[in-house]
């Protein structure tokens, strides 16, 4: 999934909105500031989809190595297609690789990245609202307006009602 509308308008709302939904429906603190590195491991995000629809997951993966993290950010993915997410609301596993050291970065590749994940935080937060057996902390899908665009503000302005 990529997204491709360049938007004026910053993503800041977005990334507090997933923080505050993520740690409320985990019990789980970010553990930081940089909202890349508290997800890269895929822990939270396991954790977030496994308090969605309990036993989703079955293992997560505990180690601290790049290999670990990349297999749990997979089978995240992997629960959120069983959620009904189709692929192109879903980022790219590598979304969430630290890219800052890479020579040949363009200048807003790591923010497009986060974005995508972003994006798929919505969209299952959106799954959430919709869903009528979960009753847990909603994610005020308001704050990703700038982040979708116009195109989509109606849809959300809808589902916040």
């Amino acid at each position: 999934m990529e997204w491709r509308q360049q938007t004026s308008v910053s993503s800041a709302d977005a990334f507090n909105e997933a923080k505050r939904w993520i740690e409320d429906v985990t019990g789980k603190s970010f553990g930081c500031s940089d909202f890349r590195a508290a997800l890269e491991n895929g822990v939270l995000l396991c954790n977030l989809i496994n308090q969605l629809k309990p036993g989703i997951i079955k293992r997560v993966n505990r180690l601290s190595t790049p290999i670990a993290g990349l297999d749990n950010v997979n089978v995240f993915l992997k629960a959120c297609e069983k959620l009904g997410l189709n692929e192109s609301q879903l980022f790219h596993p590598g979304d969430l690789q630290d890219i800052s050291t890479r020579v040949t970065l363009r200048r807003d590749e790591g923010n497009r990245r986060l974005k995508n994940v972003l994006i798929t935080i919505y969209w299952l937060g959106r799954k959430a609202h919709l869903d009528t057996l979960y009753n847990g902390p909603q994610l005020n899908l308001k704050a990703f307006e700038g982040l979708l665009g116009l195109a989509l503000s109606k849809v959300i302005f809808y589902f916040s009602l």
